[in-house]
C-alpha cells in the first residue's frame, strides 16, 4: 500500500511512523524544515497531563497516549519526555483550577491538594495570598517537541520512508489520490492523509465551516536569580486559576521557561503576523500576576508566534472523502495525543475503517 502524507507536524510524523511499522510505503511532504518553527508542533515543548475538566473522553484517552509514546520511545531509542507532574491552582470558586480538580476527583485520578501556604513553600514563585489552593498530580510532564520531530524524521528515513522537507503542496485531488507540488509536479498514492495544521484551509477552503485558524503567541522568560532553581524543578502548570486561560512549562532538558495564554489569540491566516509585536512579551508576562509573585522581575527572552486550527467545541476533526482523509487533531490541546493519533489513523487507512478512527479522535463518549 502507498500513502502520501501532507504536513510533518506531530500528527503527520506519527502517522508516517505508525504506517511504516505496518509495512506501508510512505511519502511525507513538509513545506518547511522538520521540525518547522512556524508549525504548531515546532516549539520547544508541550504539556501532557491527565486533567481535562469537562472533556472526559480525552481524559480517559491519556492512558492510550502514554502507551503510544512509550512505543515511540522504544523505536527512537530515547525518551523525549520529562516527567515533571503538573500543578493546577484556583484563585476563585468555579475557575479553571476548580474544574480540572473536579475532573480528576470524578475520574479517581491521583492528586495532592495543597493549601496556599503549602503551595508557596513547595513552589516559591507562587504568591500564596492570591490562591485558594494548589493541586499537584504526578501524572503529567513535558514533551520535547523539537527533539521528537528530529528523532522521527531520522527514524523514518532509516526505515525507508520518503521524507521530503521544503516541499510545499498546492493542491490535493481526493478523487484521484494525487497531490500537486509547488513546482507543478504531481504525486499519487492509494490514500492521501492531510495533516497540514493551520495550512489545511488553503488546501480545503470548504472546511472553514468546521475549522478556524488562529494566531497566538507564547513568551520565554528568565526568572529572578533566586527563583531559577525552583523553576528548574517545577512541574508543568496546567492552570494558574482565576481568569487566566493559560499554562506554564518549566525549563527542563535544555528548554526555556514558557508562559502561554490566549490573550493574543485571534483569527488569522497561518502566515499572517508571525513576527511578535513590540511589547507583546511583556503584556503576556504581566497577565500571569496573580498568582505568580514578582512577575515584573522576569526578563523577556523571546516571543514565539503560533498558528493552529480550532473546531467550535475543541474536539478533534477528521473527514474522509474518496482517497483522502483530512485531520485536525489540534484545537490547542492535541500534541499530547500525537503518537496515538498516528496509530489510529494508520489503523484506519490500512483496514479501510476510518470511521472508527474518527470517533476515537472526536472523543465524545
Amino acid at each position: 500500500m502507498t500513502v502520501l502524507i501532507v504536513g510533518a507536524g506531530i500528527s503527520g510524523l506519527s502517522t508516517a511512523w505508525a504506517l511504516a511499522k505496518k509495512g506501508v510505503e510512505v511519502t511525507l511532504l513538509e513545506q518547511g524544515p522538520i521540525p518547522n518553527p512556524l508549525s504548531a508542533s515546532g516549539d520547544q515543548h508541550r504539556i501532557i497531563r491527565r486533567a481535562y475538566g469537562g472533556q472526559g473522553g480525552y481524559q480517559r484517552r491519556i492512558g492510550d497516549a502514554y502507551a503510544a509514546w512509550d512505543e515511540m520511545w522504544s523505536d527512537l531509542g530515547q525518551k523525549h519526555l520529562a516527567e515533571t507532574g503538573f500543578l493546577l491552582m484556583s484563585q476563585q470558586e468555579g475557575d479553571g483550577g476548580d474544574e480540572y480538580r473536579e475532573g480528576l476527583r470524578t475520574g479517581g485520578y491521583p492528586f495532592e491538594e495543597l493549601s496556599p501556604e503549602e503551595t508557596a513553600a513547595r513552589y516559591p514563585f507562587v504568591d500564596p495570598a492570591t490562591i485558594r489552593y494548589g493541586a499537584a498530580s504526578p501524572e503529567g510532564g513535558v514533551l520535547l517537541c523539537q527533539k521528537i520531530a528530529a528523532g522521527l524524521r531520522d527514524w523514518l528515513r532509516q526505515a525507508g520512508a520518503d521524507v521530503r522537507e521544503n516541499t510545499p503542496v498546492t493542491a490535493v485531488d481526493a478523487g484521484a489520490g494525487t497531490v500537486t507540488l509547488a513546482d507543478g509536479s504531481e504525486l499519487s498514492a492509494e490514500h492521501v492523509i492531510v495533516t497540514a495544521g493551520a495550512w489545511t484551509l488553503g488546501l480545503f477552503p470548504k472546511l472553514d465551516v468546521s475549522l478556524t485558524t488562529y494566531r497566538t503567541a507564547v513568551v520565554y522568560l528568565t526568572p529572578p536569580e533566586d527563583l531559577c532553581a525552583a523553576w528548574e524543578r517545577a512541574p508543568a502548570i496546567l492552570d494558574p486559576g482565576g481568569p487566566i486561560d493559560g499554562y506554564v512549562l518549566p525549563p527542563v532538558a535544555g528548554t526555556g521557561l514558557k508562559f502561554g495564554a490566549g490573550i493574543h489569540k485571534y483569527k488569522a491566516a497561518p502566515d499572517q503576523d508571525r513576527v511578535a509585536r513590540k511589547g507583546e512579551g511583556e503584556t503576556l508576562r504581566d497577565y500571569f500576576s496573580p498568582p505568580f509573585a514578582r512577575i515584573g522581575e522576569y526578563r523577556v527572552d523571546d516571543v514565539v508566534t503560533c498558528a493552529y486550527t480550532f473546531t467550535a467545541d475543541e474536539h478533534f476533526f477528521a473527514v474522509s472523502e474518496d482517497r483522502a482523509t483530512v485531520v485536525s487533531a489540534c484545537s490547542g490541546h492535541g500534541y499530547k495525543f500525537g503518537a496515538v493519533v498516528g496509530q489510529k489513523l494508520a489503523e484506519g487507512v490500512v483496514s479501510g475503517d476510518m470511521e472508527t478512527a474518527r470517533l476515537w479522535l472526536e472523543a465524545r463518549d
